[in-house]
């Protein structure tokens, strides 16, 4: 056995145990990425689809119609709009750049907070079952949040 592991060593000059390698991230697809990477590149290209257009609506409907529809301030509502819209390119563009995917982690931590407000407003205006879209959303983030720090620590920033 050990001739064999020093004439793979001698061969290609490295040697990986067998078993190295095994955790959740480590199966593949056949095509060298993880699986977990592939759910959280899904899930992050949904949520930032979705971020863009309910902070592009946010950002685009004019302030008069924004205070008739909404119980909040429409100046803040244009604030989290624009929250919403920078969450979505934090999700997204610095995982795909590779230039501190550390704050990929943080934009979705930030978009949690606000659907935490967003879930807590829809519950005391609107009733619990329309609170579930903003949750389920919430969970998401929260779960591609925990996904990148494990992927991409957040002590990468320094």
């Amino acid at each position: 056995m050990s001739a064999m592991v020093s004439q793979a060593t001698q061969a290609t000059g490295t040697y990986v145990h067998p078993g190295a390698n095994r955790g959740a991230n480590a199966r593949r697809d056949g095509t060298g990425r993880t699986k977990t990477g592939a759910a959280l590149w899904t899930v992050q290209g949904l949520l930032a689809l979705l971020f863009l257009f309910a902070g592009g609506m946010k950002l685009a409907m004019p302030l008069d119609v924004m205070a008739e529809m909404m119980p909040l301030s429409p100046i803040f509502m244009k604030f989290i709009g624009l929250c919403e819209c920078l969450g979505a390119v934090g999700l997204v563009l610095p995982a795909l750049l590779r230039i501190r995917p550390g704050l990929t982690p943080l934009a979705a931590a930030g978009l949690v907070i606000i659907m935490i407000g967003a879930t807590t407003l829809t519950a005391a205006t609107m009733g619990i079952a329309p609170a579930l879209f903003p949750l389920v959303v919430g969970c998401l983030a929260t779960g591609v949040a925990y996904g990148r720090v494990r992927l991409a620590p957040i002590a990468a920033l320094a």
